[in-house]
């Protein structure tokens, strides 16, 4: 039985980077080298410990408002739009209030120098302009190039940019660390997560459960806000989650924990293309094989962060299944606990009542007769189902509620995001 649980804030923080940067390769670690290179840059410039640590998470989450893989990949090739992203990623973030300092570093992390009007020394401007720095010096980097043959080229195409994109100090500081090879080793190190989370801020600091699920609530926008048909989908989840969990009577606690690994299921889905999310038909074999790994990423994010083994389990083993078809573990009964049992149910009951583009969305009397036709041929937890469909009029209502929350969210102040930021 759990009845308490603390994290990590440096593990929480990287290991939600990382899921940031799943999309492809050439984005691996793109958050972490950026907070890297600004926090070498702060420390220099004696900055006060608490910028610092703003700047850090900042930095780690710079690009959380970039959707999918294809904005992710055009902002690394300096193409697309940069300023709809800072506008999203503030929104996101304001939502969080342990990350509110943040807003407004992430809303101008794209602003050149000459279109300040504060001076550097002011906190955001001067956190802001290190991670545009620090970002536009990790998207010129050749990785299939060894860094130390680079330094000199990325230094010179940095400077010259110096008096009108970065102020000058900013770019005096960059010049001075750059002069030491470890800086460049380190920026390209595979192991740049285990540096940043033994030596960078916040490494002492650890996280609480109402925390992380406010934190968790932030992801679960970012994964589903890329279309509207999607946009309720893992808030139905955590709420079916969570319910369910109380009619098992389970402890608070693990209700909590039911909650974040609804939210977070998908997470793994921001390494899959918007072509194959959101395709208006049925997936080929090779699409299907792709979005199978979701589940997987999930797992490798999650279980990364020491305390939330369990969690990670519960979320990532929602599309196994009793008879051991599931994927992608193929876990069998026996290996399926009763969160994760909870988490199947809840995210098969979510996604078949919700509308898609290729259909509407399912009636009551259809959902129930899927749950119960799983239930008799011992795919999904007889138990579970029959605990959903003795309390429908319970279940339903609250769903809905949580679902018209996110979409609320989503269509009000996420989809006219340019409209509304200077509300916040």
């Amino acid at each position: 039985m759990i009845r308490a649980m603390t994290m990590n804030v440096a593990n929480v923080l990287l290991s939600f980077s990382d899921a940031i940067d799943l999309a492809a390769p050439v984005l691996a670690q793109h958050q972490q080298r950026v907070a890297f290179a600004a926090l070498e840059m702060g420390t220099l410039a004696g900055l006060p410990e608490d910028l610092i640590e703003t700047t850090f998470i900042a930095a780690l989450l710079h690009d959380v408002g970039a959707l999918s893989f294809e904005e992710k990949s055009a902002l690394h090739n300096f193409e697309g739009d940069c300023e709809m992203h800072c506008i999203r990623g503030a929104i996101l973030v304001h939502e969080v209030p342990w990350l509110r300092s943040t807003t407004e570093i992430i809303r101008h992390h794209h602003r050149p120098w000459t279109v300040w009007g504060e001076p550097i020394d002011t906190p955001h401007v001067m956190a802001s302009q290190l991670i545009m720095l620090a970002d536009h010096l990790e998207r010129l980097v050749n990785r299939s190039e060894y860094i130390l043959h680079q330094e000199k080229e990325l230094v010179s195409r940095i400077t010259a940019l110096s008096g009108s994109v970065f102020h000058p100090d900013i770019v005096d500081l960059f010049v001075q660390v750059s002069c030491r090879e470890e800086f460049w080793l380190d920026l390209a190190s595979p192991r740049l997560y285990s540096l940043l989370l033994h030596d960078g801020p916040h490494r002492q600091l650890t996280i609480d459960l109402p925390r992380l699920k406010a934190l968790a609530r932030l992801f679960q926008h970012v994964v589903d806000f890329g279309s509207r048909f999607t946009a309720t989908h893992s808030a139905g989840v955590a709420a079916c989650a969570e319910i369910l969990g109380r009619l098992f009577t389970l402890t608070d606690m693990e209700v909590e924990m039911l909650s974040v690994a609804g939210a977070l299921h998908d997470l793994g889905k921001l390494s899959v293309s918007n072509d194959i999310l959101y395709k208006p038909a049925k997936l080929s074999e090779k699409e299907f094989e792709i979005m199978r790994s979701h589940t997987y990423f999930t797992y490798s994010v999650l279980s990364s962060i020491p305390g939330m083994r369990q969690i990670a389990e519960w979320a990532a083993f929602h599309h196994e299944r009793l008879d051991g078809t599931g994927y992608p573990f193929r876990c069998k009964a026996e290996e399926l606990s009763t969160g994760s049992r909870i988490l199947m149910v809840a995210d098969l009951f979510t996604a078949i009542a919700e509308e898609r583009p290729y259909r509407a969305p399912m009636k009551r009397e259809e959902v129930v007769g899927i749950l119960q036709n799983l239930a008799n041929r011992g795919i999904m937890d007889a138990n579970i189902i029959q605990l959903l469909l003795d309390n429908q009029d319970t279940v339903f209502p609250f769903v809905e509620e949580q679902q018209r929350e996110s979409l609320n969210f989503f269509e009000t102040r996420f989809d006219k995001s340019a409209l509304d930021y200077s509300g916040l």
